[in-house]
């Protein structure tokens, strides 16, 4: 899961894939990041916490990394939350086995539309919206 400074959408999608994963008992390796390092090694924005809270995730165990080149090999899937995310992600893929592992993460739920999660870090209204956004977009990786 990537965003941009991996302390608000990314750590939700984490937190969310996760909590899936635990009530499916599934043995998946999930993880985030951001495509910028200003965030590095900080908890989640504490909006984020507050929603996931609600939802009964906890997702305060999260630091803030950047995304690197070897998260390629780490993982079969790469999701970003924009477009921005995207091309960015995209320019430090080096082989085209890597390129095709990186997909917008609103293509699980909208394919083909080139939809982006919008960033709520300037919207504390906009938090809920993207858990739900997230939340749903998780249920599509479950074929139960």
């Amino acid at each position: 899961m990537v965003c941009l400074g991996n302390i608000c959408r990314s750590p939700l999608a984490e937190g969310i894939l996760k909590h899936k994963i635990r009530q499916r008992g599934l043995d998946w390796t999930v993880d985030s990041a951001g495509t910028g390092h200003w965030h590095a090694g900080e908890v989640p924005d504490g909006r984020s916490i507050a929603v996931a809270r609600r939802y009964g995730i906890d997702i305060t165990d999260q630091r803030a990394r950047q995304f690197q080149p070897a998260d390629f090999e780490r993982f079969d899937r790469i999701f970003v939350m924009d477009t921005q995310n995207l091309r960015e992600v995209l320019r430090l893929a080096r082989e085209a086995e890597h390129r095709a592992k990186v997909q917008l993460m609103l293509d699980l739920t909208h394919p083909g539309q080139d939809r982006s999660v919008p960033d709520p870090y300037y919207d504390d209204d906009g938090f809920e919206v993207v858990f739900r956004m997230l939340d749903s977009a998780c249920d599509t990786l479950f074929h139960d």
